[in-house]
């Protein structure tokens, strides 16, 4: 019994192997280029792309669960359907999805759009699935970083409605908990969906209030200039991707990204312990700058 990892080598699919490893699991890992795999040992690695059908036709032979991870490109939703098809064509029946919380109210948000789609595919197709929805990355802030630490201001338009923030390394593991709850189940187990957040729901002030007392001196929320975010991402990533990001600010700011009840207590109760909270993540930063 095979659990394959696709994103093996990105933020999230590589603390997945890596936490299933820790358990025991027969882990597979799908990568676009082996030469840069560095996994535990016992992890296969098989080449391949999620666009590249014989490759992945290759990749899920012999494979009993499966986690599928898209990232954020123009052709995510294609990727997405094709290796869902073909998990479906080699009969693998336990799968577990990381999609994105609230694409139902991020309806004009590219990838949230993208990603509510394909639950639906999996829902209307009765695939045996796990559909992780994450809030916003906890670990995004390090792309900010700088500019926090040396500039005194955190300028992520995120708004005064609050949002759930995750630590990656809480996705990772519940994941791989949902992994292998389905891979260790003796039949299919039906359709569930798990909202991944942390255990506080900020606000850009609350943010901003943290790194100040953290970092011992003043940090300014900018507020919401989302044009100035759009053209400041640009220098960075390519324009269509600067747009998604600077079209999910602007359903930061007017729907936030709130937990729903009992979320928190379901997650403190998979993982056994606490979330880990935006507080600790910056004080764990402004300690290694």
């Amino acid at each position: 019994m095979t659990i394959l990892v696709t994103g093996a080598t990105g933020k999230v699919g590589s603390q997945v192997v890596d936490q299933l490893v820790k358990r025991g699991a027969d882990v597979r890992a799908l990568v676009r280029d082996p030469s840069k795999a560095n996994f535990p040992s016992g992890v296969s690695v098989v080449q391949g792309d999620l666009l590249d059908v014989d490759s992945l036709r290759n990749a899920f032979s012999g494979i009993s669960t499966l986690f599928l991870l898209n990232a954020v490109t123009p052709d995510e939703f294609t990727q997405a359907l094709i290796a869902l098809n073909v998990a479906r064509e080699t009969g693998i029946e336990r799968i577990v999805y990381l999609s994105v919380i609230h694409g139902e109210l991020y309806v004009n948000v590219p990838h949230f759009a993208g990603k509510l789609a394909v639950e639906r595919m999996i829902e209307q197709m009765g695939l045996g699935a796990t559909i992780l929805r994450p809030a916003y990355f906890i670990d995004n802030e390090l792309m900010i970083k700088d500019v926090i630490l040396s500039h005194g201001v955190y300028p992520m338009p995120i708004g005064q409605k609050g949002l759930a923030m995750v630590d990656v390394r809480d996705i990772a593991e519940v994941a791989a908990i949902a992994l292998l709850r389905r891979e260790q189940a003796d039949i299919a187990l039906p359709l569930d969906r798990i909202n991944l957040v942390g255990p506080d729901t900020l606000t850009g002030t609350d943010v901003a209030a943290i790194w100040s007392e953290v970092l011992g001196r003043q940090i300014l929320y900018l507020g919401e200039d989302l044009t100035g975010f759009e053209q400041n991402l640009r220098q960075f990533m390519p324009n269509w991707m600067a747009f998604d990001m600077r079209l999910m600010g602007e359903r930061f700011v007017s729907e936030g990204m709130v937990p729903d009840a009992g979320d928190v207590d379901r997650l403190t109760g998979l993982l056994g312990r606490p979330l880990r909270s935006y507080r600790d993540f910056a004080a764990e930063l402004a300690a290694s700058a």
